[in-house]
């Protein structure tokens, strides 16, 4: 991913585009052939040669196109023939986008298979579900991953459909009229570089579509953020129910030797912010003045290229913690022990009410018990054998209710595309 947005790559995608213009104008009889052969066999440039020349233009595409032709000798002057600057610089970096989408989906689509495999490994492992950070019911942790799974999958989506979207070029020239060249180069052009064409460029993209780009991005570094934190919660000391890997030699402290840290899913969880800020920018640059200005292109310079290299990195991150995360099952045991049986309460109050006890007197009684099992460390079947002895206790206190679903809801996994 890094070497996408490489200054040597940018130069290398620009000539790209300025052959592909110069084999389209040979086509049509503009370029001579000998000329278009002749920039093809010698056009070069070197980032130093570039770099050097801008600190006398000022101005960067010129810098290349001035090197460019200076490599080809008298043909040269053909280079960058009735384009303007946001022709090669979109262009180009739609080209770019299309490859960085190419290793996010990737990444994405590698993240999601590790979920899955994970949730059918554990698709009847009960543990504790909790909601406000409080156990609540009993869920099996295999639903638990195939919920991540789903939301992957529609991060991929979004990754696919935004990096589809951005990769887009025009080739319209100033202002956008096809003044100096025609929309059938533009076409001839863009069919050879395997990109779409901007409806109307106004002379650059339009900007919404590197801002869903980078939403979609957010949006996938936001997911990556959610499983994280759902490990970092599990490794508390407390709950202890999943560890990150830990590698031979790795020190969790420099002063606690006992230590063993979620420090990944903390490094995602950081990156996942970062992310979120590009977000942001991209949609500050939507709205540029009348046909275009270059208010978006500082901030595209650092934002396109750091979030897509962020979220490539914190992709392969979750992706090391899901492969090779511990799932202490016996410890998610002990935690659905930890209220005394309170995590029963839903089933002991629906049978009341069947059993003809009216709903607000049954949940005082199943409240009353469930809060004493919890304070007085008392089972709370016990008490409510004491409080309610009609009930059918061994029913009410089945696990396997809690994971007669799981089998079907982690199925749901088998429907998802390839």
């Amino acid at each position: 991913m890094g070497a996408i947005w490489s200054e040597q790559r940018k130069l290398e995608t620009w000539l790209r585009v300025e052959l592909a213009v110069t084999d389209a104008l040979a086509e049509r009889g503009v370029v001579p052939p000998e000329d278009a052969i002749a920039i093809r066999e010698r056009a070069s440039f070197t980032v130093e040669a570039v770099a050097e020349r801008e600190r006398v233009t000022d101005h960067d595409v010129a810098a290349f196109v001035d090197v460019v032709a200076a490599s080809v000798g008298e043909a040269g002057r053909w280079v960058h023939h009735g384009l303007t600057s946001s022709d090669v610089l979109d262009t180009a970096l739609a080209l770019q986008l299309s490859q960085a989408g190419s290793l996010l989906t990737e990444g994405a689509r590698s993240f999601r298979d590790a979920l899955v495999r994970r949730a059918r490994e554990h698709e009847g492992t009960l543990c504790v579900g909790r909601t406000h950070g409080v156990h609540a019911e009993p869920t099996t942790f295999g639903v638990k991953l195939a919920g991540f799974a789903f939301e992957a999958q529609r991060n991929l989506e979004r990754l696919e459909r935004a990096a589809r979207g951005a990769s887009v070029g025009a080739l319209s020239g100033a202002v956008g009229t096809y003044a100096a060249t025609g929309p059938d180069l533009e076409a001839a052009v863009l069919s050879r570089l395997g990109l779409a064409r901007e409806d109307v460029s106004t002379q650059v993209v339009a900007r919404d579509r590197h801002a869903e780009l980078l939403a979609a991005v957010a949006l996938a570094g936001a997911g990556l953020e959610r499983f994280a934190t759902e490990v970092r919660h599990l490794q508390r000391t407390e709950v202890r129910e999943v560890e990150e890997p830990f590698r031979s030699g790795q020190k969790g402290s420099s002063a606690m030797p006992h230590k063993r840290n979620p420090i990944v899913s903390e490094r995602i969880t950081g990156l996942a912010r970062l992310l979120r800020g590009y977000a942001q920018a991209g949609l500050e640059d939507v709205a540029l003045w009348h046909e275009r200005d270059i208010s978006h292109s500082s901030v595209e310079r650092v934002a396109l290229a750091d979030a897509t290299i962020l979220l490539d990195y914190a992709q392969h991150l979750a992706i090391r913690v899901v492969d090779g995360m511990t799932v202490h099952v016996d410890r998610m045991r002990e935690n659905i022990e930890a209220t005394h049986g309170a995590l029963f309460s839903q089933r002991a109050l629906l049978a009341l009410v069947e059993s003809g006890r009216p709903r607000d007197e049954a949940y005082r009684i199943v409240q009353e018990s469930a809060r004493r099992a919890w304070q007085e460390r008392t089972p709370f079947r016990g008490l409510l054998a004491d409080a309610a002895p009609e009930l059918d206790l061994d029913a009410i206190f089945d696990p396997r209710a809690f994971v007669r679903h799981a089998r079907e809801i982690v199925g749901r996994l088998d429907d998802l595309p390839n």
